[in-house]
């Protein structure tokens, strides 16, 4: 939360702390850089120090971004953004070349921008049980489980209470969390990409945070990677508002309306399309002798 606007990416935590994320030198304790990767802008935001988590309200570390200038849709354009994506969790400090690695799908199936999460896990190439039945014909695979974890609601467990049993028991190298984001413009809803090497808090983008899914609270490195496919009705009313020059009481916005959230009308294909991207990417990033053009091959 920042000045009682919900901010999930670090992106955006950025441009709202000093007015724009070109100028990478005037918040103290954060660094920001663009790049592109296969021709899609990528911004890095690190936050360094306490100072850094005091100006973004996050916790110090790598955050990456990937803007998509359009949804893709053909499978050449698919394809690339997931070589995109594969690219970004290759960077991050924290992806262990080796050993097993965990996924896990946050979020509720039955909600469409909710979906994100349990639908890449879908789109995953899962090898754990292939590796462990038949090691002679797989052993070359790393192991790579998943799960959607799914929401209290419908399971009675917190998602965090049964990753944290999933973790001890399995004692994976790594742990990648998928979850639907919550963004602050609407023109980054559905065509931003984050990946960070923080963990994640599940549901604290609409306000129903959980455990944190961290290196502190479950002992292994905790990627995080999200896709926004909300905007806080109250923050996107806030900044109209500011934009047009208009006066405003914050606290309206923290009370009346302060659960309606605005999501695309077609955000169930767009659902569709990027959890298959994250899927692709996410395995093509685990299994690193495969090719993204492998994995779907494996997949499809």
């Amino acid at each position: 939360m920042t000045n009682g606007r919900k901010i999930d990416l670090a992106l955006e935590a950025k441009e709202f702390a000093e007015g724009s994320a070109e100028k990478t030198s005037r918040l103290s304790g954060v660094r920001a850089e663009e790049d592109t990767l296969f021709g899609l802008p990528l911004t890095r935001v690190i936050i360094l120090d306490e100072a850094g988590e005091a100006a973004l309200g996050k916790p110090r570390g790598t955050y990456l971004t990937l803007d998509l200038p359009e949804l893709p849709r053909d499978r050449d354009e698919i394809l690339r953004t997931a070589r995109a994506v594969a690219a970004m969790l290759e960077e991050l400090p924290d992806l262990p070349p080796e050993g097993l690695a965990l996924v896990v799908g946050l979020g509720n199936r039955q909600i469409t921008p909710d979906a994100i999460g349990p639908r890449a896990v879908d789109a995953l190439l899962v090898t754990r049980h292939l590796v462990r039945t038949l090691p002679e014909q797989f052993a070359g695979l790393r192991p790579v489980a998943a799960v959607a974890a799914g929401v209290a609601g419908t399971t009675g467990m917190e998602s965090g209470e049964l990753i944290a049993a999933l973790v001890k028991k399995l004692k994976p190298s790594c742990l990648i969390a998928v979850d639907a984001l919550a963004a602050r413009r609407q023109e980054r809803v559905c065509r931003t990409i984050q990946a960070a090497d923080t963990g994640i808090v599940p549901g604290s983008g609409v306000g129903n945070a959980r455990m944190a899914l961290n290196q502190e609270t479950l002992g292994i490195p905790v990627i995080a990677l999200g896709i926004p496919t909300v905007v806080d009705a109250g923050t996107l009313c806030m900044d109209l508002m500011e934009e047009s020059g208009q006066a405003f009481d914050p606290s309206v916005f923290r009370t009346e309306g302060a659960e309606w959230f605005v999501t695309p009308r077609n955000v169930d294909m767009q659902i569709a399309i990027l959890s298959r991207i994250l899927g692709l990417g996410i395995s093509t990033a685990l299994h690193v002798d495969f090719s993204v053009e492998d994995v779907e091959k494996w997949t499809s």
